[in-house]
């Protein structure tokens, strides 16, 4: 099981996330990944979160999470677009591509939301790690 995996079905404390975002957030400042880099898919990300949560208003049984979870999804070949014009990109496309993935395995759609919201947690924490451990803008 990746570490991505645990976080997103099998980590209830969060402590393997912090743990795993730190590390991630380390090689992206290695890597010279900029501030800027990761909020343009940041960004995205923000927007794919509104529409998840406006889904999220609706009764359990009313909501349809296909639209959300359908741009979620076709994240990643502009991730892959991304990392073919900035290689530093590499690493968190890899983490996030994961993440993804995770969240379309969720059985139904309460186990959506949760690795959705799992999913959130980890891209932000890498964020304020990336900007924490000297991440450039």
């Amino acid at each position: 099981m990746s570490n991505v995996q645990t976080i997103m079905t099998n980590d209830p404390t969060g402590q393997e996330l912090v743990k795993f975002a730190e590390i991630t957030a380390q090689q992206l400042v290695t890597n010279q990944l900029t501030r800027g880099q990761i909020r343009n898919i940041f960004t995205e990300v923000r927007k794919i979160e509104a529409l998840w949560d406006a889904e999220g208003v609706k009764k359990p049984d009313e909501r349809d999470y296909n639209k959300a979870l359908r741009r979620l999804v076709m994240l990643k070949p502009k991730m892959d677009y991304q990392t073919s014009r900035i290689p530093q990109v590499q690493r968190l496309k890899e983490v996030l591509a994961e993440g993804i993935d995770e969240v379309a395995k969720g059985k139904d759609n309460k186990e959506k939301d949760e690795r959705f919201k799992r999913f959130m947690n980890l891209f932000e924490a890498i964020l304020a790690y990336h900007r924490a451990k000297g991440g450039r803008n």
